[in-house]
């Protein structure tokens, strides 16, 4: 039994020190190569030795690394705090509608017209600062409902449903859109929801990073409560916790988290899904205050993994993160259909 906290602290130690080697080797590959050396000397001194790798280290490199590290890590909290609520293994980030709310806003600032169009372009924008305020407007217009809605609910399994139907009508909306949507915009909103880490500037990163930051404070905040609500909510009444409370602030910071990376990065699927159960699987424990920070880092490691792979194959070709974020997480799930004794069940 004692030397269980050395072995996870041991674990944790481990994914850090490779969620850096991955950081690392990231921002050295690409169509030119950076000796990791002068990655590691960048990091530290601002310098890669270089004019020119510096150049690129500075404005495209750590840049959409640092993006990818952040969505990764913040969807993969939100994922495993998803899970959690809803006691469903297949539940993501997504599942309440956020995503479907943030592609609503992109759908109206890239494909509609007439009046409704043009008076969302003249409030969120043009160019791609118009598309991430109005994928934040829509993700924050589905979280407002869903909230409404959770203060007079107290079943999640209802909140669920309710999240479904609404994401349902979104997308309903959304499809009529695209039916009549010009082929040039069309394929912009395409490539939107395909997924990308590049093109966050710096500052963009910066808020990106704060939100989900703090997000993930809030989450590890209520670990212990979460750990309770593990046994169901009953039990959980009866240890004290403020089942309500918890619910309203866990979905909250999630769908915070959700909206943030779909308006800066798409709607990246699998990752919130796929992370914690590989966590899951790797610390062989489902305490909060360890599993957290581990899907965490691991969330780091993937997504990271994800954005290299996108950029390797040769020349200016670079793969869609979603379709590479679908080859991780794809298996990952078929693999927990198959171990999961309640979905094999039939059991609700």
């Amino acid at each position: 039994m004692g030397g269980r906290p050395v072995r996870l602290g041991l674990v944790l130690v481990g994914l850090a020190v490779v969620a850096l080697a991955v950081v690392a080797v990231a921002s050295a590959v690409g169509t030119v190569n950076i000796p990791v050396p002068s990655v590691l000397r960048f990091l530290f001194t601002g310098d890669a030795g270089d004019p020119s790798w510096t150049t690129l280290l500075d404005r495209v490199r750590l840049p959409r690394v640092g993006t990818a590290a952040t969505a990764g890590a913040g969807l993969a909290v939100a994922g495993l705090v998803m899970q959690t609520l809803f006691a469903n293994p297949l539940a993501d980030p997504y599942v309440l509608g956020i995503s479907s709310g943030a592609s609503l806003g992109v759908a109206l600032i890239t494909l509609g017209g007439g009046t409704v169009g043009a008076g969302f372009v003249a409030i969120t924008g043009a160019g791609r600062g118009g598309v991430v305020v109005a994928a934040a407007a829509g993700a924050l217009a589905v979280l407002l409902v869903i909230l409404l809605f959770g203060r007079w609910i107290s079943s999640v399994i209802t909140l669920l449903i309710i999240g479904v139907m609404v994401s349902s009508a979104v997308g309903a909306v959304t499809s009529l859109l695209l039916a009549f949507a010009e082929p040039a915009r069309l394929q912009q909103f395409i490539s939107w929801g395909l997924g990308s880490f590049s093109g966050v500037p710096r500052g963009d990163l910066v808020l990106l990073m704060t939100i989900i930051g703090v997000a993930a404070i809030i989450l590890f905040a209520v670990s212990q409560s979460l750990n309770a609500m593990l046994l169901g909510e009953r039990y959980a009444l009866t240890m004290g916790v403020r089942v309500r409370l918890i619910r309203y602030t866990a979905i909250t910071a999630t769908a915070i988290i959700a909206g943030a990376v779909t308006a800066y990065c798409g709607p990246i699927a699998f990752l919130g899904i796929a992370v914690p159960h590989l966590a899951r699987l790797l610390i062989g424990t489902s305490d909060h205050r360890i599993l957290l920070p581990a899907t965490l880092l691991l969330g780091v490691i993937v997504a990271v993994a994800c954005s290299m792979i996108t950029q390797l194959p040769p020349g200016d070709l670079v793969l869609p993160v979603n379709v590479v974020s679908a080859l991780v997480g794809v298996p990952v799930v078929l693999v927990v259909l198959v171990r999961s004794r309640r979905l094999a069940a039939g059991a609700v």
